[in-house]
């Protein structure tokens, strides 16, 4: 501990990597999911729709930055609090707050912009709502409990329906309850983890916490997880493309949850949802499995 504090401590940002830091890029792999409209309409040959998923992809990451910019900001006193948080950039003072004022609104103005001029209206509007209910999270929401979680499903909702307007297609029933359910199942666990660490430091950076207590975050965490793997198994069953050739791609969703779960659970992992899935090398592997799977059903076995 006495050495990651030493690193943080020694750890000098100019303006413009302080921007970076804030802005979270490695939370962007969460805006992936736009692509899953591409992917299950079976468009990933065509270039129009290639360039509207990735044009959609960037508006997501510009707008969901500027949301951690908004959050840093409303959080600065909580976090300088925070044994890990106070060296967020803001709340380290390397990033002044007009300065991050600016970098928000510019990046949600850019990110609205591109949405409606480079895709399409009902992007742009996708885009706008993210924004606001982002807004609304950082400054009411998520000190709600269950609402909090239920707020941050919303927005993965969000970017599957926009990646699925972006490409001139609608996301399906069951590709929205799958995203949900997924959604809930990340935020609880989150949540455990959050618990657990304060929990052992001794902390109080977030006040929601205080509302959930251990036992009934399992429940949650259980509870979410049936319903993840239900609902995807119901899907892969009635897969409106390939039928039920679409179980082949069960494993490696099962794998990948109850691979989750082990790192929560066994080891403890406190690395951020993004990190895990980015970092983790038996949910990368379930993850490329997937998509091998899904894309040699989809476009080569079709």
């Amino acid at each position: 501990m006495e050495a990651a504090t030493s690193e943080h401590t020694l750890t000098e940002r100019g303006p413009l990597r302080a921007a970076l830091k804030t802005a979270r890029p490695h939370e962007w792999v969460k805006n992936t999911l736009v692509f899953a409209g591409l992917l299950f309409s079976g468009q990933v040959d065509d270039p129009w729709a290639i360039g509207q998923a990735l044009i959609t992809f960037a508006a997501f990451c510009a707008i969901s930055s500027a949301g951690y910019f908004i959050n840093d900001l409303n959080d600065v006193e909580l976090d300088r609090q925070h044994p890990k948080k106070r060296f967020r950039p803001i709340a380290a003072g390397q990033l002044s707050i007009p300065t991050a004022w600016a970098v928000a609104s510019g990046l949600a103005v850019g990110a609205i912009a591109v949405a409606f001029f480079a895709v399409n209206w009902k992007v742009g509007l996708f885009v706008t709502g993210y924004g606001a209910i982002q807004v609304a999270y950082s400054f009411g929401l998520k000190q709600i409990v269950i609402i909090d979680v239920m707020t941050l499903a919303t927005l993965f909702i969000l970017r599957v329906m926009a990646g699925a307007e972006a490409v001139d297609t609608v996301a399906s029933e069951w590709l929205i309850l799958c995203t949900g359910m997924l959604a809930l199942f990340l935020g609880f666990t989150k949540r455990r983890q959050e618990a657990v660490s304060e929990l052992h430091e001794g902390t109080s950076s977030r006040p929601v916490l205080e509302h959930y207590s251990l036992p009934f975050l399992d429940q949650m965490v259980a509870m979410v997880t049936t319903g993840t793997v239900i609902s995807y198994s119901i899907y892969a069953v009635y897969s409106p493309f390939v039928g039920s050739q679409m179980m082949l791609t069960i494993p490696p969703v099962v794998y990948g949850i109850f691979r989750y779960l082990y790192l929560i659970y066994d080891r403890s992992d406190d690395r951020s949802t993004a990190a895990i899935v980015a970092e983790d090398r038996g949910v990368i592997l379930a993850g490329a499995v997937f998509a091998i799977t899904a894309f040699l059903l989809l476009y080569v076995f079709n």
